[in-house]
């Protein structure tokens, strides 16, 4: 795996955070750490979308987010656990794998800022 496809995971882990703040975020400090994260998010999504595809970029950062999300409220906040999500989730993450293999390497130069 290479620098660009990092970027891609590092935007979905912090996505995981901003979504947990939206619903969780109760002063200033957590609103702060929501926007934060959120930014970090999107930030390095941007870097990543202008080097790899960016369809796949976004598949990808919205596939693990979801999954890290969903995992993160079972085992945090007390979201009971069904056998039928937890498989639904692995057949999302088994379709961004699949994107992801399935996608060429070759890095493409985005447009100059």
């Amino acid at each position: 795996m290479n620098k660009d496809w990092a970027t891609v995971f590092i935007a979905a882990f912090f996505e995981v955070f901003w979504v947990i703040g939206l619903k969780h975020a109760y002063d200033f400090w957590t609103w702060l750490g929501t926007a934060i994260s959120i930014f970090i998010s999107f930030y390095f999504m941007i870097m990543a979308g202008r080097k790899l595809p960016v369809g796949t970029v976004y598949a990808v950062f919205v596939g693990m987010g979801t999954a890290g999300t969903v995992l993160s409220d079972m085992l945090f906040f007390g979201e009971p656990f069904y056998l039928k999500k937890v498989i639904l989730i692995l057949i999302l993450l088994a379709g961004v794998i699949g994107l992801k293999l399935v996608t060429k390497d070759k890095v493409e130069e985005g447009a100059k800022v």
